[in-house]
């Protein structure tokens, strides 16, 4: 049974202060204690209570909640999985903002009104800031499963007074490019890197899915039954388990960094799927592949997979434009270049192929599933994409095209 022990202070200057320690039986058998209590009667009613809570099956050690954040942190990384990138942005989170703050906190010691005054001192974007917040309540969540809290105080919680975003937003318009803009960047680039530019824009893989795009999975041909015959049309095939081509540091058993490239399953379950190609992308695909030596489609000229900083040296210019730069000794001369469309991203390609499925009137379970996004509610359990409803799309991504052919005045992409 629980009860309680008299403390004297023996501190000089503290008077012989008087303070109750609780004891109490453990689980296992063992006294526990826990001093502080300020009345004999507080100090019994403490222990009683976690013998109580013992008896019920919920009783939680204090001492669990006294460990500092850094460590429970280190502990509940190590017990994840999640692909291999999300760990790295994770303890990029920590590292950064997150532990510089709390690694010396006891887990017992979190307050919302505290974490939330700490999150309007960040001077990242907001997006940022809602990710370490966000992070830290997933890992507080994990103590109290673990039970080392009782309750986790960020749970359910929403920031608010923010500071207004550093980071500023760009303008709608700028997130996807016209046919005509698409193709005058990939003319630039030339066949090898424009092939690159023109899959993206009116097929939409992620920047992974084409890079990790192997030339076994192209140009596999859709086959579903249709009207009495069979429709068929050519795709590119994101693999469920090698689909996607991974670049993330990863800690060895030191703590130290090691940077990881290699393929892994994409991104979730519904971005393994099958990309359909209009004609003049599967025949762009075809005249590439028949001299096209490496395994991979959209690699190096050596082979070897992009990294996407080098890939960010080839597509700066191109879309920004440069200046000229005159022949010297190492270097070569390069013509002048006007810009096409500043600030282009691999990642503005991908949603100007969701813009272009939307002016065309791609049907949504159908958009959804070439995106590889998962399509929301029952729905998304009921509906299914025909082959009149993939036709439409293809129909529509040539007629896309060759308009732009036509408003350039070009009779092909690249001149022979």
């Amino acid at each position: 049974m629980a009860y309680a022990e008299k403390r004297v202070s023996q501190a000089r200057g503290s008077k012989g202060k008087v303070t109750w320690r609780a004891r109490y039986k453990k689980p296992d058998g063992t006294w526990g204690s826990e001093p502080g209590f300020p009345t004999k009667k507080t100090a019994e009613r403490w222990g009683e209570e976690q013998e109580a809570a013992i008896r019920a099956g919920r009783w939680i050690d204090p001492e669990l909640g006294r460990a500092h954040f850094g460590v429970w942190v280190r502990e509940w990384m190590a017990a994840q999985s999640p692909r291999g990138r999300t760990t790295m942005n994770r303890w990029e989170r920590l590292e950064a903002h997150i532990l510089p703050k709390w690694e010396y906190t006891p887990l017992i010691a979190f307050t919302w009104f505290d974490v939330e005054a700490w999150a309007r001192t960040l001077t990242c974007a907001r997006s940022t800031t809602k990710d370490c917040v966000q992070l830290m309540a997933r890992i507080l969540n994990g103590a109290v499963d673990a039970q080392r809290l009782p309750v986790n105080p960020l749970a359910g919680r929403r920031l608010t007074g923010l500071p207004p975003d550093p980071a500023p937003k760009r303008d709608e318009e700028e997130q996807w490019a016209p046919p005509e803009v698409v193709l005058q960047l990939a003319r630039r680039l030339g066949p090898h890197y424009g092939l690159h530019v023109v899959t993206t824009a009116f097929a939409g893989p992620r920047w992974e899915e084409l890079v990790g795009l192997h030339r076994d999975n192209t140009l596999k041909t859709r086959r579903q039954r249709h009207d009495g015959t069979m429709f068929t049309c050519p795709v590119i095939r994101v693999d469920p388990d090698v689909g996607a081509l991974a670049e993330y540091y990863k800690r060895d058993e030191e703590g130290k960094r090691r940077t990881f490239r290699g393929l892994e399953p994409p991104k979730n379950a519904k971005s393994a799927r099958q990309i359909d190609l209009p004609p003049f992308l599967a025949e762009m695909l075809k005249q590439h592949l028949e001299t096209w030596p490496h395994d991979f489609v959209f690699c190096t000229r050596t082979g070897k997979w992009w990294w996407r900083s080098e890939w960010f040296r080839i597509i700066r210019p191109a879309a920004d434009g440069r200046d000229a730069r005159p022949k010297a000794r190492g270097t070569a001369v390069k013509e002048g270049w006007d810009p096409i469309m500043p600030g282009l991203t691999m990642r503005d390609l991908r949603h100007t192929h969701d813009t272009y499925q939307e002016q065309i009137g791609v049907r949504p379970v159908l958009a959804h599933e070439q995106m590889g996004h998962k399509y929301p509610g029952i729905k998304g359990t009921y509906q299914h994409p025909t082959p009149a409803m993939r036709q439409d799309r293809l129909d529509g991504l040539q007629e896309l095209y060759e308009r732009a052919l036509g408003t350039l005045g070009w009779k092909s992409i690249w001149e022979s």
